[in-house]
């Protein structure tokens, strides 16, 4: 970006880092990642729900950066003025204003007046939250802040994520809404992409396009903490297998009645799995949480991860190993990487894993995970647990876990070039876009990247 230019400000919708799902952390770190990339010395702020703003202090590329989480409300007082519904509601009856006195009433509100600011508005919608998989309520929860965007005549951006499915016809008018007014949408699988041109029609050509995650270039960060260095510990030539256990389908899913139509009991699976790799595969075992939390009941993996290796410690001994300690994504990412096997029913973790050339099986719960899987070239190594049986899913297992080395060579040549290309999601902006001296970004052509 040229000296005399100032640097954009870029507020991302729908990203956070206070929540206990590192997947999430790993989509906000890895997008901030990817603006830094392109805009060096961008000012960055989050835009999403919370009780207070935060300022966060994260260390990125080797720099420390001051990010502020401008929050927004979603409560039953409506009428607090950083409420989401408060908030629409000023900006739908501002388009019955003369410019000038609606420019004047919108910038009268704080949250309202940082949008109007910030000169690229990018969504990321926690990754797989822009559908209806997980009811209603989450996805109209995630749309709102990104209709305000657009009601206030925002180019929104939406980052690679998760397109779909939308099973009903309410989903999919709001899908069709939002999509429809985005400057551009990046789907993380090509089936995203063509699932949003159906919905769009022939003239969304060039609007919708292919990226790979976010979470590919999420920082590894060893922790501080070097006692967790004796559960990586093991005899030569044994295997050490990490395995995710996630919290969410161990409760059954938010429904807590196999809310995503599992062909197996998880809880027996996941023992049978543990069973079967120390005791059949010869390996050592480390139970890894992805998602953190002590509610009894919650999806917390810590929660479930502690019950499994409660139960199954005295059996086993030091071939099953656990890490309760909580870790911030950039660690837990170090930790994965340090596995020599991976088995994760959290998408992330598997990113976590195979973005460090740490051969991977995901358990899959939605098509998520075959999409993106399937853009590194690794679909045949997951393992659908709505379509495959236990001993089909172990069968899989055995098999990668034989295939361990290939598969990992396999990904040392391919994530590179993944990589790159992530990091060049925004470019756009700089090649299509000019910024002008006062830090605007005035719409020019937008090229394909």
């Amino acid at each position: 970006m040229p000296e005399s230019l100032n640097p954009p400000k870029v507020c991302i919708i729908g990203a956070s880092l206070a929540t206990d799902n590192m997947g999430v952390n790993a989509l906000a770190m890895g997008t901030f990642r990817c603006v830094l990339h392109t805009f060096p010395n961008a000012e960055i702020s989050l835009f999403d729900y919370s009780r207070e703003p935060v300022l966060y202090n994260v260390r990125i590329a080797g720099r420390q950066w001051q990010l502020p989480l401008v929050n927004i409300r979603f409560s039953k007082k409506p009428w607090q003025p950083n409420h989401i519904a408060y908030l629409l509601c000023v900006a739908f009856l501002s388009n019955m204003l003369p410019k000038g006195l609606r420019d004047r009433w919108l910038r009268a509100n704080p949250s309202i007046r940082h949008l109007m600011d910030a000169d690229v508005v990018a969504a990321i919608s926690g990754g797989d939250s822009f559908s209806d998989i997980y009811g209603y309520e989450r996805l109209f929860y995630m749309a709102m802040p990104l209709v305000l965007a657009l009601l206030l005549g925002k180019d929104l951006l939406l980052l690679p994520q998760t397109l779909g499915p939308f099973k009903s016809a309410t989903a999919r008018r709001v899908a069709r809404f939002i999509l429809s007014r985005a400057k551009v949408v990046y789907s993380r699988d090509p089936d995203g992409v063509r699932q949003a041109e159906a919905l769009l029609g022939p003239s969304s050509s060039g609007q919708i396009r292919f990226s790979h995650d976010v979470g590919f270039v999420l920082e590894p960060v060893p922790p501080e903490d070097t006692a967790v260095d004796a559960l990586f510990q093991r005899e030569p030539g044994v295997p050490l297998v990490g395995v995710n256990v996630s919290g969410l389908l161990y409760i059954g899913g938010y429904s807590k009645k196999n809310m995503f139509g599992l062909r197996v009991n998880y809880p027996h699976f996941v023992d049978e799995l543990i069973r079967f790799l120390i005791e059949d595969c010869k390996v050592v075992v480390l139970l890894v949480p992805h998602v953190y939390g002590e509610a009894q009941g919650s999806e917390s993996d810590t929660v479930a991860s502690r019950q499994v290796y409660q139960r199954l410690r005295d059996r086993y001994g030091s071939h099953l190993r656990f890490i309760e300690n909580r870790y911030s994504e950039g660690e837990v990412k170090s930790l994965i990487g340090r596995c020599d096997f991976f088995i994760g029913s959290r998408m992330h973790a598997c990113i976590a894993a195979v973005s460090q050339g740490v051969p991977a099986v995901p358990i899959a719960y939605s098509d998520k995970f075959i999409g993106v899987m399937q853009t590194i070239n690794i679909a045949s190594l997951v393992a659908d647990a709505r379509k495959m049986n236990e001993e089909e899913i172990l069968l899989l297992v055995g098999d990668a876990l034989k295939q361990r080395e290939s598969i990992r060579q396999s990904l040392e040549k391919t994530i590179p070039d993944v990589k790159e290309h992530v990091l060049g999601v925004l470019s756009h902006l700089y090649d299509g876009w000019t910024i002008q001296a006062a830090g605007k970004l005035k719409e020019g052509a937008v090229e394909s990247s």
